[in-house]
């Protein structure tokens, strides 16, 4: 539990041009405060995922951003990354902290308390709860109210992530909630202004979210 919040930004579900990505990046990075970047390459071989680590982590963990590799702890756990983040149809959390060791792992949730409490009684650095608002970033099983944010923050200390549709527009009322961070993907990388401006439009919001929570 924490009295702040932050972003996590997620990459889009294909990197086409890594080289062109990285300076997207930076250019996000460089907007505001992130505390990390989650690495989300779904269905692709490893050496793409390899790859996409090899050029993305050091543009991050330059900057300080944590660096999470999404579903495969057999990778993460001989990459330079920072972490690794589960689903409830990946890997077992007990399987993941056996190959990470030290390094984070956080859990997805979806709209379960059980789940989440379940994986933060087994360790998880953290838990994710969403789909908040619809995303077409991925198939989201679930749908969760914010209100599971704010108990959650009034009965546990391992922090929660919110995910899912989330934008500058939204960002406020989850911050408020009890959101220790933002999961964000198309609410950057399509913002029509840009990813920097998006990354300076949601701290904005976010600092309005935690003025309400106080």
């Amino acid at each position: 539990m924490t009295a702040d919040c932050r972003l996590y930004l997620i990459t889009p579900p294909a990197l086409a041009d890594l080289a062109a990505f990285g300076h997207r990046l930076a250019e996000a990075l460089d907007g505001g405060d992130v505390a990390a970047l989650q690495i989300r390459l779904k269905d692709v071989p490893d050496d793409v995922v390899i790859a996409a680590v090899d050029a993305l982590a050091p543009i991050a963990q330059a900057r300080d951003v944590a660096v999470i590799l999404n579903d495969r702890p057999d990778l993460a756990a001989r990459l330079p990354v920072d972490g690794v983040h589960v689903g409830q149809s990946d890997m077992a959390y007990k399987e993941a902290r056996k190959l990470m060791g030290g390094r984070m792992v956080g859990v997805t949730c979806h709209d379960s308390r059980h789940l989440a409490m379940e994986a933060a009684e087994a360790g998880a650095d953290y838990v994710a709860f969403g789909a908040f608002f619809p995303t077409t970033t991925k198939d989201a099983p679930t749908t969760a109210d914010p209100e599971i944010l704010t108990i959650w923050q009034e009965t546990m200390e391992t922090p929660c992530v919110a995910i899912g549709g989330i934008s500058a527009a939204n960002a406020a009322r989850l911050a408020s909630a009890g959101a220790d961070f933002l999961a964000v993907s198309a609410g950057v990388w399509a913002h029509p202004e840009g990813p920097g401006a998006a990354v300076a439009a949601l701290n904005a919001a976010i600092a309005e979210g935690l003025a309400a929570r106080q």
